[in-house]
């Protein structure tokens, strides 16, 4: 079956202001009858009550919590590049569903088994991304930008070529998961009664190629 007949997907730069309009605008208009958005349940606790984890505790938690730490940093470049906090477009997706009554999902991979993964990447990978974690070299700033889109394009291949390791993990193996969580939304509210269901999912840029040739129907392997 096709799924993506019955899935929008949003993708998004998660530190693109537009993104977070853009988030904003599409589920108000769509009124679908679920949103889904790329978190699982502790990061969207976390981001319920603001927790932010510091070196300091990173470093009780151990490798994992320094692995975290790391991702968490670049991320926060990225976001001083274009203004903007990351997960944002999240938080909008969430408050947006709320006001609206809409059911929200949470259909990313269990954070713990990510890093549990990442913990297990190739010595290379790992020192390279805690050297850009750590701001030693961080190929992007705010005078180097052209078109954020672009810019965004440019880092995910980049990204590949660099960590392939962690491409598959962050990347692919991802839009398995998130992809069929999605297919199980659809199933549920065809399975309810509804016709012709409508489902938003907000997702990284990186992931919505990925996931809709999977709700397509190609490239999926059960």
């Amino acid at each position: 079956m096709n799924y993506l007949r019955y899935v929008k997907i949003v993708g998004t730069m998660h530190v693109s202001p537009k993104s977070r309009e853009e988030v904003a605008r599409i589920i108000i208009n769509e009124r679908p009858h679920a949103v889904a958005i790329e978190l699982d349940r502790a990061r969207f606790l976390a981001m319920e009550t603001n927790v932010e984890l510091t070196l300091q505790d990173s470093l009780r938690l151990g490798r994992r919590g320094v692995i975290n730490y790391a991702l968490a940093k670049v991320e926060e470049k990225l976001g001083e590049a274009f203004g903007m906090s990351p997960g944002e477009e999240m938080r909008t997706a969430i408050e947006v569903s709320r006001s609206l009554g809409i059911p929200l999902y949470l259909i990313d991979e269990d954070i713990n088994l990510i890093l549990a993964k990442i913990a297990s990447a190739p010595l290379r990978e790992k020192l390279l991304m805690a050297l850009e974690g750590l701001s030693v070299f961080l190929p992007l700033g705010r005078a180097e930008l052209g078109d954020p889109l672009e810019e965004y394009r440019a880092m995910m291949v980049e990204f590949k070529h660099r960590y392939p390791y962690l491409y598959r993990v962050l990347v692919e193996e991802r839009n398995e998961i998130m992809a069929r969580n999605l297919m199980a939304i659809v199933d549920s509210l065809l399975s309810a009664g509804v016709k012709k269901p409508r489902v938003v999912a907000v997702v990284g840029l990186g992931h919505k190629p990925g996931i809709e040739r999977l709700l397509n129907g190609r490239y999926f392997y059960m």
